[in-house]
């Protein structure tokens, strides 16, 4: 497993709270690229190929679904509300980390009452999200209080990433978005010794999981001429699912999702290039979800934009599967591509 994919998952960071990986990518990308920020939160780091050369943006969003602390009841137990989406089905039972303001982490786990106790009706139907509280093994209200827990501090999943039997499948957690986050690095450094006839963005935004935020902010400031959003997508391949997308088969291609319907030009250009240079790939699309591309390719006058997504297993739940070839294809295929975009192959994917 890419030490920085590893790395990346066991961070802690929720829309609007985003600092620990902020900071990580910047570590990363100090030396190899300018960095900047945008004045939400996202960061920008510029290789320039060539200062006449087209502007090409590859953004993966920073957060990950997540919680805020909302209340602590009397006796001790953490009140939350939902940053992203969730299911509450899943949360049940799992263990969360709350981060306090001075950094303390602080594990508790989602009450499950047994199923000794329940009613019949109540075995049928999910427990409602509002009706869940975090236990954090304290007495009561002041023991909480004294730990420096208060409303806004951010909740997160608690698990170890580690490589399964099959060591390519990756389990862990936030593989939405820190894959894109990772990729994106992993361009830059691929690009120290390679020519590139444009200006390369690595850019990891914020607040993507509440609506895009962040995308929109760096894509005003940096005005790309190419946008493309790394992300993840559904993995279909569980029992009597479609197989649309299958982990170890290559990237996704979104062809369409609920925030873009991605430019044909470009999308043309992306799996010719696969094909040339044997790359996996998927054709894939989505009824529901989005990327930063929804974002990015409506900056401005606009922007031929594709989002290039690795199939996950059990996404915006605690804990999901990855495979390590579609993380590696998508690192080779955006490596490839901005090695190719100079200004003749962007003007021809625009203007044809």
């Amino acid at each position: 497993m890419s030490k920085i994919l590893k790395e990346m998952s066991m961070l802690k960071g929720i829309p609007g709270n985003e600092r620990h990986v902020k900071n990580y990518m910047k570590e990363k990308m100090d030396g190899l690229a300018t960095v900047s920020f945008d004045n939400l939160g996202s960061i920008i780091g510029e290789k320039v190929g060539d200062e006449k050369g087209p502007k090409i943006m590859v953004a993966g969003h920073m957060d990950e679904v997540g919680f805020l602390v909302t209340t602590i009841t009397d006796e001790g137990y953490i009140k939350f509300t939902a940053a992203g989406g969730w299911w509450s089905q899943v949360m049940l039972a799992q263990q969360f980390i709350i981060t306090t303001k001075s950094g303390k982490e602080i594990r508790g786990v989602v009450g499950a009452k047994p199923p000794h106790i329940l009613s019949p009706e109540d075995r049928k139907k999910p427990v409602d999200m509002k009706d869940m509280f975090l236990d954090i093994g304290v007495e009561d209200k002041d023991e909480a209080d004294k730990l420096g827990i208060h409303p806004g501090d951010m909740i997160t999943p608690y698990i170890e990433v580690t490589e399964m039997i099959n060591k390519n499948f990756l389990l862990g957690k936030a593989w939405d978005n820190r894959v894109g986050c990772a990729a994106a690095i992993e361009v830059l450094t691929n690009l120290q010794k390679e020519q590139h006839k444009n200006a390369y963005y690595a850019v990891g935004t914020v607040q993507e999981e509440v609506g895009l935020r962040g995308a929109k902010t760096s894509a005003h400031k940096i005005k790309p001429d190419i946008g493309i959003a790394l992300d993840t997508t559904i993995a279909f391949d569980f029992p009597k699912g479609s197989k649309n997308t299958q982990l170890g088969k290559g990237v996704g291609i979104m062809f369409k999702d609920s925030s873009m319907v991605g430019h044909k030009g470009l999308r043309d250009f992306v799996v010719d290039l696969c094909e040339e240079l044997d790359i996996p790939y998927q054709l894939t699309y989505l009824e529901r979800g989005g990327t930063d591309g929804g974002a990015m390719h409506m900056n401005a006058e606009g922007a031929p934009t594709v989002a290039l997504c690795v199939p996950v297993r059990y996404l915006h739940s605690h804990t999901s599967i990855m495979h390590k070839k579609d993380y590696d294809a998508m690192v080779s295929l955006v490596t490839a591509m901005v090695k190719r975009l100079d200004k003749k192959t962007v003007d021809e994917i625009t203007y044809q």
